[in-house]
């Protein structure tokens, strides 16, 4: 069956100080009938402008830019309302600066080398809503970085999870843990919608972005292992 193009394509703006990443990422993605590059920006402080005049609903951000840097630019942008969603792009080694934006409610992160149909699925994941770094890989993140504000990280994150009542709290856990919605009904018995019900109220009462936020904070809580 042939693919549905929507009415409104995917608007991206594209933010790398590389001139050569920002033209191959352009090529590719505007070959693509459903996403449509609006604009691109070679420094994290052309972001904010830019997203007020074209209103993307994806930003591809890179980390290391000579004058603001995509972490900066990421926490400015998710700050605001009605903010795009954010894909860092990011190398192995750069595991603090992934962490860091993640939680400042980027959506997920890709390699510079990610083949290109993973890059254009990754992009229409985030417009929908679904964050494109898995949990398997968040646990990952976190287990390989060196945390000196541990203790204080600890009960900042309990703090929030004591506004979650019992059974949103176990499936915060269990969103920690790498379970999907359907594995959650299956441990906690419950039934699917009434999973994504606590999805949804756990991410507006604790004022998170998405799951990946919800992990990281059942991981500092000292919730998952």
């Amino acid at each position: 069956m042939a693919r549905v193009i929507p009415d409104d394509p995917v608007d991206v703006l594209i933010v790398d100080d590389d001139p050569l990443v920002r033209a191959g990422l352009t090529m590719m993605l505007g070959g693509t009938p459903d996403i449509r590059v609006v604009a691109e920006a070679g420094d994290g402080a052309e972001v904010l402008p830019l997203v007020a005049r074209y209103a993307p609903d994806v930003v591809l951000m890179d980390i290391r830019m000579p004058g603001m840097d995509g972490l900066a630019a990421t926490e400015a942008l998710r700050a605001g309302e009605r903010a795009p969603q954010v894909i860092v792009l990011t190398t192995f080694d750069a595991d603090r600066h992934v962490l860091r934006a993640l939680r400042a409610g980027a959506a997920g992160f890709l390699l510079k080398d990610t083949p290109p149909e993973e890059i254009v699925a990754a992009v229409r994941m985030v417009a929908q809503g679904r964050p494109v770094l898995s949990p398997e890989v968040t646990r990952r993140l976190i287990a390989r970085v060196a945390d000196s504000d541990h203790d204080r990280r600890r009960e900042r994150a309990m703090a929030r999870l004591a506004l979650l009542n019992d059974r949103e709290r176990d499936v915060a856990v269990a969103v920690g843990q790498g379970r999907s919605n359907a594995e959650i009904g299956a441990v906690l018995h419950l039934a699917l919608p009434t999973v994504k019900t606590h999805v949804s109220n756990i991410l507006t009462k604790l004022d998170l972005n998405n799951r990946v936020q919800i992990a990281l904070l059942a991981h500092d809580a000292g919730l998952v292992d």
